[in-house]
């Protein structure tokens, strides 16, 4: 019965002690959401990543888009379906305990167009504000084939 009860209190404590992240783990998990959000084509749960004030310059936009609900309109062709992200390369750079920014290749790819790549480059700016990591900027540019 000893035996049992020691085990039970180990178990107990195994569970009850939190695990904490790293900056940089925190937010490339957010990165990472946010390739299998788009991929998921769920652009209420994608918008829901960024900040309220956050930054987005888009890869298809001649123009900055600002805020949640603007960026929530700039993914309307999620609602379309058959849109996918894969992410290639990322590197992740802490700035402090609560900004980060990641930065790399990725590849869009549009069922329309037979999911053909279109390589991409990108950067975020991922921050934790009131205890959660979301997008407060967000770049990305076609990626040329080959230094011109």
């Amino acid at each position: 019965m000893r035996i049992l009860i020691k085990a039970l209190c180990v178990a107990l404590a195994l569970v009850a002690t939190p695990t904490f992240a790293s900056p940089a783990e925190e937010a490339s998990a957010v990165v990472d959401q946010w390739s299998a959000t788009y991929s998921a084509n769920d652009r209420n749960a994608l918008a829901k990543l960024y900040a309220p004030d956050a930054l987005l310059l888009g890869t298809t936009d001649a123009v900055a888009t600002r805020g949640t609900d603007a960026i929530w309109e700039y993914f309307v062709a999620l609602e379309k379906g058959g849109r996918r992200n894969a992410i290639q390369e990322k590197t992740v750079i802490v700035l402090s305990e609560s900004a980060v920014v990641v930065a790399g290749f990725y590849d869009f790819a549009r069922k329309e167009q037979n999911y053909e790549p279109r390589p991409s480059r990108f950067t975020f700016v991922v921050v934790k504000r009131d205890g959660k990591w979301v997008i407060a900027h967000h770049h990305s540019s076609p990626r040329a084939a080959q230094r011109q």
